[in-house]
């Protein structure tokens, strides 16, 4: 009889750590869902992700209180290993700007980095402004105020955001510089992805920024941008890959790579991986080892699905530095 209570407290503990917690970035939340979609149909095992933004994720994770938090903003090496904390690229996507301006349809409006930036430090205020039409001859831009919209919660979207503009413009990053969170000089804020689309989607003259696939999801007009070999691109996973070429994931401490303002003329200047934290001393390895038997399914069999979406697969060579990174955690 003892010999069964114990099987069965084995089998309980097994199947009550079966379903996999995640937290943090909002930036691949479109991507993570369906794969999590497809991973239960196919295993059974569910994904309970919170979009919470990367700020969030960063907490959760150091706290404990989920399996794996994520963040588009790479944590430095010496901050992992103080948090005793392994990371790893999950998936590539992009920034874009979307605007709600009467009669301008999506891809029409562009806009440089160095016009980007002094929009939101609050220095030009309407869509007619000389440096905006300087930029769209015969574009048949309003009078109107330009109503800026930026994250009020702690967000990776944000730090690939504001890092591109201190990449570009001297002026902000001495005025606002980059981060997770900054203090914004203008405008109004909304909590994740969803909450800035939400407000662009609804106030005439407004100016935000999202990952791509939410401005897709929300059918918003989305700018095109200049990149570093100036050359004027719409955001899709060609261009998102074609900044990531270039990429040294190997020999990048903690894997951080940043991918903005990267040269090429093919490039979309706000690229941007999405990474994975995770305790390098597992207190469940069962729970880990799910964790990473998701993302190593979700490399095999999930690119698909993220062309699905215009994010872009992390590519092949890297995934065995990333399961070697799994085999020293015992995982």
């Amino acid at each position: 009889m003892k010999t069964i209570i114990v099987l069965l407290l084995a089998l309980v503990s097994q199947f009550a750590w079966a379903d996999i917690t995640g937290a943090g970035a909002t930036f691949p939340y479109p991507i993570y869902a369906k794969w999590a979609d497809a991973y239960k149909k196919s295993t059974g095992l569910a994904l309970n992700y919170q979009s919470i933004g990367s700020g969030g994720g960063i907490k959760q994770i150091t706290s404990k209180t989920v399996d794996f938090g994520a963040t588009d903003m790479p944590l430095k090496a010496e901050d992992l290993d103080k948090a005793g904390l392994i990371q790893f690229p999950a998936i590539i996507g992009g920034v874009v700007p979307v605007y709600n301006i009467k009669g301008i349809e999506s891809g029409r409006l562009k806009l440089s980095g160095e016009v980007l930036a002094q929009i939101y430090l609050g220095r030009i205020r309407t869509w007619n402004d000389p440096a905006i039409t300087a930029l769209n001859p015969g574009l048949p831009l309003p009078q109107e105020t330009i109503t800026v919209v930026s994250r009020s919660d702690g967000s990776g979207t944000t730090f690939l955001f504001v890092n591109y503009l201190s990449k570009i413009s001297a002026d902000w990053k001495a005025t606002v510089g980059e981060g997770t969170s900054v203090k914004w000089p203008a405008g109004v804020g909304g909590k994740g992805n969803e909450g800035v689309a939400s407000y662009v989607s609804r106030l005439n003259g407004a100016i935000g920024y999202v990952e791509y696939a939410y401005a897709k999801q929300n059918k918003l007009a989305v700018a095109q941008m200049q990149n570093r070999d100036r050359q004027w691109v719409l955001p899709d996973d060609v261009t998102f890959r074609a900044a990531a070429t270039g990429a040294d994931w190997a020999r990048t401490p903690g894997m951080g790579v940043i991918l903005t303002d990267q040269p090429g003329k093919n490039t979309w200047p706000i690229t941007g991986a999405s990474f994975i934290l995770m305790h390098v001393k597992q207190d469940r390895p069962e729970q880990g080892r799910a964790v990473t038997q998701f993302f190593d399914w979700a490399y095999r069999n999930g690119a698909a699905m993220a062309d699905e979406l215009d994010y872009v697969q992390i590519p092949a060579a890297v995934i065995p530095h990333i399961q070697a990174q799994w085999r020293r955690m015992g995982l």
